[in-house]
């Protein structure tokens, strides 16, 4: 199976092993939960997929290589404990608790959510001295004397031996107290997840049209070589700082993420070409409206492996920007549900109260949710933003409260003097300084939003100019599709123009067709 799948099977498990009768007790014993393990080569995206589900479920994730752990610090120490059995006394051996055990109750502690994963890569790793310890844990959740809580699901993962030389085959008796899952690299699955995660145009672009060098092992003369969806996400990363610095990609550079001569030496100069497709074109022209004579026919005369870099550069900068309009909403939808509270407040019975000194604890209530969720590891990026937007608005708010103006406002100063006595800040008219600042925030995301409207409708402008109707509107279409900031985008704000080319395209019709002439391109 690919990873997706893999991750629906995860979630639908954890749903079933947490699920509770009537008396709030959870239906599937301890013993009956069987771990489940995901086999599958490095990189590809294994522990992500634990990550995602934790943010996506709302528990908590702890997580451990087994890679470093002896018998001592799985199982806990033992020491000398005195007990009295039958009116004698004795001196019996005990555990301290074992780390990973302990690592899960101070996530429940500190995080205040008592269901969640433990989920432990490399189990296949373990030294000798463990590997008997853990067919207790796998079947009964106990390291050493002490158990795994309640409401935690056991999730290992695990490389095949022929990627590591330090794992340990399992027998027949270890497998059976797991749930086996063969995780393959599939590229279509990844790119999902790459686009969603903004990874850098030019890694999409090269392996759409190399799709064979997304995940490669071989062996050369100089040992193994090999190319990883980790390498790829991670050389992603740097592109774009290098380019933040104006800083030269080499062949060395890209060799420390790319361990394949061959493959360096192709990407390398596919990245040379792409820095030069994104100069000629004059990407921000185009997407303002104003693309060169010369753009719009350089491409049309430009192969298919040209125009389908173009696509992917202005698809790069079309859905970063649709992306950021999806955040600042999502923030202000959040911010609205605490202005509510704010108003509330302001205007009923208790009116008479401090509005800084409340706005003062959302922000504190905030702060503790983010760590809470942080701390258990179930706080994603978008989410971790706009907890920052929120915060950073709510300041703002209370700043201006404090100051008697909203920004560089300054109709409203001078009439306030009703609006605070000494350091209490109440009242309907403070209430209407921090109404102010979150309609002078709507009014910012509105003109970005119309603005990104227009850069849509021209990218569609462009694209039928110089492609027609052609496999790169289909690629436009699909790419608009798939990602989750393009669809929450046009499903959101709308574009007659994406209407209007996905129901001419006939997607479903013409995606073999596509990729099919993707595959057969060489560069």
């Amino acid at each position: 199976m690919n990873i997706r799948q893999a991750k629906e099977y995860i979630k639908n498990s954890i749903n079933i092993y947490l699920k509770k009768d009537e008396f709030g007790e959870y239906c599937i014993p301890v013993v009956r939960q069987r771990p489940i393990f995901l086999l599958g080569a490095p990189g590809i995206g294994k522990t992500a997929i634990m990550e995602q589900v934790a943010q996506e479920m709302g528990i908590a994730l702890v997580s451990y290589s087994m890679t470093h752990h002896t018998r001592q610090s799985a199982l806990g120490l033992p020491f000398i404990a005195h007990k009295t059995y039958g009116g004698r006394e004795y001196d019996i051996s005990e555990y301290t608790m074992s780390e990973i055990i302990s690592a899960i109750y101070e996530t429940m502690e500190e995080s205040g959510i008592r269901e969640g994963i433990l989920f432990l890569d490399e189990i296949n790793c373990v030294s000798e001295t463990l590997a008997p310890a853990m067919l207790q844990f796998l079947q009964y959740k106990i390291f050493g004397r002490h158990r795994v809580p309640e409401g935690w699901v056991i999730v290992t993962a695990g490389n095949p031996p022929e990627y590591n030389k330090s794992v340990r085959e399992f027998d027949v008796v270890t497998m059976d107290r797991l749930k086996v899952m063969e995780v393959e690299a599939d590229f279509r699955t990844w790119k999902e997840y790459a686009l969603e995660r903004h990874l850098h145009s030019a890694v999409l672009n090269f392996l759409d049209l190399k799709k064979e060098y997304f995940y490669h092992m071989e062996i050369t003369a100089k040992g193994r070589s090999y190319v990883t969806a980790r390498g790829w996400e991670d050389l992603s990363e740097i592109l774009c700082h290098y380019e933040e610095e104006s800083l030269t990609v080499d062949e060395t550079l890209v060799g420390q993420y790319i361990r394949n001569e061959r493959i360096v030496k192709e990407f390398t100069a596919y990245y040379d070409l792409y820095r030069k497709y994104k100069k000629d074109y004059r990407i921000q022209e185009i997407l303002e409206g104003r693309p060169t004579v010369q753009a719009i026919a350089r491409a049309k005369a430009a192969g298919f492996d040209e125009r389908l870099s173009l696509v992917g550069m202005l698809l790069d900068r079309m859905l970063a920007d649709m992306q950021e309009i999806m955040e600042q909403a999502a923030y202000l939808t959040d911010t609205r549900m605490l202005l509510l509270a704010v108003k509330k407040m302001a205007t009923g019975d208790d009116q008479d109260k401090d509005i800084v000194a409340y706005m003062e604890e959302l922000e504190e209530k905030r702060r503790s949710q983010m760590f809470a969720q942080d701390r258990a590891g179930s706080l994603s990026k978008e989410e971790h933003r706009k907890h920052k937007r929120v915060l950073r608005f709510l300041e703002q708010a209370r700043k201006a409260v404090v100051m008697g103006a909203v920004g560089s406002d300054v109709s409203l100063q001078g009439s306030l003097g009703d609006v605070w006595s000494g350091e209490n800040y109440y009242g309907e008219r403070a209430f209407a300084l921090v109404r102010s600042q979150y309609e002078a925030a709507v009014s910012a995301v509105e003109r970005e939003t119309e603005r990104v409207q227009e850069e849509l409708h021209h990218l569609f402008v462009f694209a039928q100019e110089a492609f027609g109707e052609g496999n790169e509107m289909l690629i436009l279409v699909t790419e608009l599709t798939v990602s989750s900031a393009g669809a929450g985008f046009i499903a959101a704000f709308g574009s007659p123009d994406y209407q209007r080319f996905s129901q001419d395209l006939m997607l479903s019709e013409r995606q073999n067709q596509i990729r099919g002439q993707i595959a057969d391109l060489s560069l």
